[in-house]
């Protein structure tokens, strides 16, 4: 089983193989070939034996081993976002509350990929049924998780950017954990199958996709329902949202919001269009191997194999790159990072961007010489700082 990606519950995209007469299932590219001996004992060309046996070599130790530094590196940067979060008052913005929410999913994924890599090194799974539908449900969580979560992000930018004004009473913190317990809710209840159906395999031990009769149907289905669920659909929204934000913002030019709200904005928006653009570049190989994978019959081959593991690797890799690009990309994360980490020691958090610390100030004095109001309804200031 590889990642429980759109492939999830049948690991990362299946190779149909031609000669054998087991049929994986299509999401699931497999890491481990149990039957790979059969295709050595009728090989009768030299070089092609020595092809999968190199093969064979690299997908028990190479694979495994990037695995490992993928978890390690995601682990630890995922659980530093989410710390500084939890930890410091300026950082819990409305877009970071979805932040956390990802860097969440990446964690749960990450506890469970060292037993993919045991899986690869050795060839077989020998945690039982119950750690192969745990691992399982915490990759598709992660993968729906995900993509819900950026989503989302992208329609409070467009909330921000489009309705800045009549959005302020959605676009508050309360709202926005709200919105991620719904977002949690909807992956799990979308990954169910996966957990249903995933099972240590008798034939070859590993954990994968079991699926009932006939197979080859309730894997295509599958293949569609996590494709569309999982990742065209919501790339659709995203699209749509950043279309209507920059419709807006040519028509509208600079008359839309004060200079410093609007460079606010910028920035907030830029991170999370970078984000965006990332996570297609590390899943979209992904999809397109398992949806010609489901309409081709594509050979064994160490060159197909190869490919396989790289997109699978590539999507295990988008799980460590978010808190890389929020310390390059976010003042505050970065400020945030340095002080918990003791590369730079700072007075809080609040040395982010200056235009954004006068805002703030100057409302704090506006707010001295007014009547007391409800913290809550105030909640909407925090929205745009990252």
């Amino acid at each position: 089983m590889g990642r429980a990606k759109p492939g999830v519950g049948t690991g990362p995209g299946n190779l149909r193989k031609v000669k054998m007469e087991k049929t994986m299932d299509p999401l699931y590219i497999p890491t481990t070939f149990p039957d790979i001996n059969v295709s050595l004992t009728n090989a009768t060309d030299n070089a092609t034996v020595m092809d999968f046996s190199a093969s064979s070599n690299i997908h028990s130790v190479f694979i495994p081993i990037i695995y490992l530094l993928v978890c390690i590196i995601g682990l630890s940067g995922n659980t530093l976002v989410i710390y500084v979060v939890l930890r410091y008052a300026k950082m819990k913005t409305v877009t970071n509350i979805y932040i956390l929410n990802l860097a969440i999913a990446d964690v749960l994924f990450m506890l469970g990929l060292p037993f993919l890599a045991t899986q690869n090194a050795i060839s077989y799974w020998p945690f039982g049924t119950f750690m192969c539908r745990l691992v399982t449900a915490f990759d598709g969580i992660n993968q729906f998780t995900s993509i819900f979560c950026l989503t989302v992000m992208s329609l409070d930018r467009y909330l921000a950017v489009v309705h800045p004004i009549k959005s302020t009473k959605w676009r508050q913190p309360r709202i926005a954990k709200l919105i991620s317990m719904a977002v949690w809710t909807l992956s799990f209840l979308v990954v169910l199958p996966m957990i249903i159906f995933a099972d240590v395999q008798e034939n070859f031990h590993t954990c994968n996709m079991s699926w009932p009769d006939p197979v080859e149907i309730w894997s295509a289905v599958f293949i569609i329902y996590t494709s569309v669920l999982g990742f065209f659909g919501p790339l659709l929204v995203i699209c749509l949202c950043y279309l209507l934000i920059v419709i807006k913002v040519k028509s509208s030019g600079i008359r839309v919001g004060s200079t410093r709200r609007r460079r606010s904005e910028r920035k907030v928006t830029r991170m999370v269009v970078i984000i965006v653009v990332v996570f297609v570049f590390c899943w979209l190989p992904f999809y397109i191997v398992n949806i010609v994978n489901l309409i081709l019959i594509l050979p064994e081959e160490p060159v197909l194999v190869g490919i396989f593991s790289f997109v699978v690797v590539l999507s295990y890799a988008n799980s460590c790159a978010n808190p890389i690009l929020y310390g390059f990309l976010s003042e505050n994360f970065k400020q945030s990072f340095r002080k918990v980490l003791c590369l730079r020691q700072g007075n809080s958090i609040e040395d982010g961007d200056p235009t954004e610390l006068r805002q703030e100030k100057t409302s704090h004095l506006k707010d001295t010489m007014l009547p007391q109001r409800d913290d809550e309804s105030n909640g909407h200031m925090l929205t745009s700082k990252v």
